[in-house]
Formats: structure tokens, sequence, C-alpha cells
């Protein structure tokens, strides 16, 4: 395949977010913001053709549906998708959903409620956890943070434990958290996931110009290479038109400030 010789950063954390859902199969896929949303059905377009989605309302769709103004683009729909089919599809575990939390510790748990030391006083008061404990339960989840840093990536663990993670001391006695299905974790930076020994967080890809000691040092907690650890596939021209077409308005432009090139300046 060709690769792209200019692409955006926005671009290639979409290719990379694709790559999240390869050989999930027929499970409901769901991307919570504009680049997830994208990575998901550049996924069911290229490597992950079996995945389910809806139009964001009610029906189930065979076709992605473009960001923005729909114009005259009009959805195939396949079936009816109302919440309660929604929920048995989380509960059974046929689900996975790229979200975007503000906080992750060492132990793969989420924070999308709250910001301080204080949950009756916080600093900054959010969504609240919403589904996000039973969801973390019951189905895989990757993650988006746009803004790699130690405040996103904290030392210790996060202030609100909005989604399970690997951390026993918060498993109930007689349960053990193995079972948890965290996905990939993809930033501004990097590709890591939680698959190294004792789950410990390890980097999968680098960003074309990043180094590991640049993401280290934005990390709260330790990092390991992955085995065969490597650098982010850069999107092709093929998956540039898809994401075009998924996104005319070219609403990706705008998640990241600045919309900084994918290959980071030395």
């Amino acid at each position: 395949m060709t690769t792209a010789n200019e692409f955006t950063l926005a671009e290639l954390i979409i290719v990379a977010g694709a790559e999240a859902f390869r050989n999930d199969g027929e499970v409901l896929a769901t991307g919570i913001g504009p680049l997830p949303r994208l990575a998901v059905g550049l996924a069911k377009l290229t490597c992950a053709p079996g995945l389910m989605m809806t139009d964001g309302e009610a029906y189930l769709v065979e076709d992605p549906i473009p960001l923005g103004a729909r114009g005259d683009f009009k959805p195939k729909f396949s079936g009816w998708m109302p919440y309660h089919r929604v929920f048995d599809s989380v509960w059974s575990g046929r689900r996975h959903a790229m979200v975007t939390p503000v906080q992750m510790d060492r132990y793969g748990q989420g924070n999308i409620s709250a910001l301080g030391d204080d949950f009756n006083k916080p600093k900054v008061a959010m969504l609240g956890v919403r589904g996000f404990p039973g969801n973390s339960l019951c189905h895989k989840n990757s993650m988006f943070l746009p803004n790699h840093s130690k405040r996103t990536f904290v030392e210790g663990e996060v202030d609100v434990v909005a989604s399970v993670g690997f951390n026993a001391k918060n498993w109930p006695e007689g349960t053990k958290p193995d079972d948890v299905k965290l996905g990939r974790v993809i930033t501004d930076l990097c590709v890591f996931d939680y698959n190294g020994p004792d789950h410990a967080p390890q980097v999968l890809s680098l960003h074309p110009g990043v180094t590991f000691e640049q993401v280290q040092e934005a990390t709260g907690f330790p990092l390991l290479r992955a085995e065969g650890m490597t650098t982010t596939d850069a999107p092709t021209e093929a998956q540039l038109a898809i994401i075009a077409k998924l996104d005319p308005h070219n609403i990706r432009a705008t998640v990241l400030k600045g919309n900084p090139p994918g290959i980071r300046a030395a």
C-alpha cells in the first residue's frame, strides 16, 4: 500500500484507533468523540468489516455515518437498535467502545467524573461516572487521550475511579481483575496497552518523531517497551481518502490544537 507523504496527527491517530478494532468480529463498536468515531468507521471499511454500528440515534447502519451535516447522504438502515438492545449488547460483552477519560493511571483505571482530592468539593466537576463502571466491567474499552502529560497519566491513582482496572485492592474479596477487557490507549505521542507482565503498561508504537524517553517523561508512572515496539504506521492514501469521505467538513482538524502534522519535527 502507498503511504501518504503528508498527513496530520489527527489522521495518524484515527488510523491507529482503527487498528484497536482489528479482529473484533461482530460486536457493537462505539467511538465517543470525533477521532474515535472516525476510527470506528475506518475500521469497519478496512480491517474489521464485522463491526456493527449505529446512526447515533436508534438504528443499525451498514455504512458509517459522516460527521457533521449529512447533506444528501442517506443512511442504509439495517435494523432497529433502541436503547434496550444497546444495553443487551453492553451487558453481554458484545461491545467495544473507544472513550476519552481525562485521567488514567498505572492500573488502567479511568476518570471522567471530577478532579481534586475531595470528591465532595472537587476542583473541577465533570460528567460524573455515568455508565463507565458497568461498561468497563462488561465489555472491551479502548481509550483516546489527546494530551499526553502527567496531568492525564497520573502518578498514583486517578482522582475518581470511574472505570475498573487492574488494581486488586479495589476488587471485592474473592474476585480478581484479570477479566478486565482493556484494549489500546492512543495519545498524541504513542500507542500503548496494559498487556505487560502483571498488566504493566507497555508502549506498542511511538508516533513518528517521538522518542520513548519523551513519552516516559510525560507519564506519571513507569512504562515498558513492548517487544517489537515500532513506529506508528502512517496513513495510506486509501485510508486518507476514506477519512475524508467520513469527515467531509474536516472536523478532525479541530480536535488537536493547531492541527499539527503527523511527523513531529526534531
